[in-house]
C-alpha cells in the first residue's frame, strides 16, 4: 500500500467539494465551502502521492460544543484503516482542546467507524434532526 500522511489542516475546497461528492456525501456548493472552510476549528487531510484521499473537520464555538463533520474518504482508499486514522486525529485535537463537559456531537453514515472512540446513538433519548437551506447540492 502507498504511504499514506496525514496533516493537520483543513482541506483545500476543490478538495473537499471532490471528496464528499465521491464518498456519496451530499455536495456542496463552491460559495458555501469558501466561507465555511476558513470557521473550521481542526481540519485533518490523508494525502497519497500528493493527491488529498480523505478528509476530516470539526466545527463548533470551541467551548460549549463540537461537532465532526466531512469525515470522507475516496472509495478508492476505503478499508484501509484511513478513516480511523483522520477520527484519531480528531480525537487527538478534541482532547486537547475541548473542555470538560463540551458536548462533542455528529451524524455519521458509519457509525462503526466513532463507536470505539466512545461514541453512542442518542435514539431513544434524543433524536438527530437536520432541514436543508435552499435545495441541496447533488453530486
Amino acid at each position: 500500500m502507498q504511504d499514506v500522511v496525514i496533516r493537520e489542516e483543513v482541506p483545500e475546497v476543490e478538495d473537499f467539494l471532490r471528496l464528499r461528492v465521491a464518498a456519496g456525501m451530499t455536495g456542496r456548493s463552491r460559495q458555501a465551502a469558501e466561507r465555511g472552510l476558513p470557521n473550521s476549528l481542526y481540519g485533518v487531510v490523508a494525502v497519497v502521492d500528493g493527491v488529498t484521499v480523505g478528509m476530516g473537520r470539526v466545527v463548533g464555538d470551541g467551548g460549549c460544543n463540537f461537532e465532526i463533520v466531512d469525515v470522507a474518504v475516496d472509495p478508492a482508499y476505503q478499508r484501509r484503516g484511513i478513516g480511523r486514522r483522520l477520527v484519531q486525529s480528531i480525537m487527538g485535537y478534541l482532547d486537547r482542546a475541548a473542555p470538560a463537559g463540551s458536548y462533542i456531537s455528529l451524524i455519521g453514515d458509519v457509525p462503526e467507524l466513532y463507536e470505539p472512540f466512545g461514541f453512542r446513538r442518542t435514539a431513544p433519548r434524543s433524536e438527530g434532526m437536520h432541514k436543508w437551506q435552499g435545495e441541496a447540492v447533488r453530486g
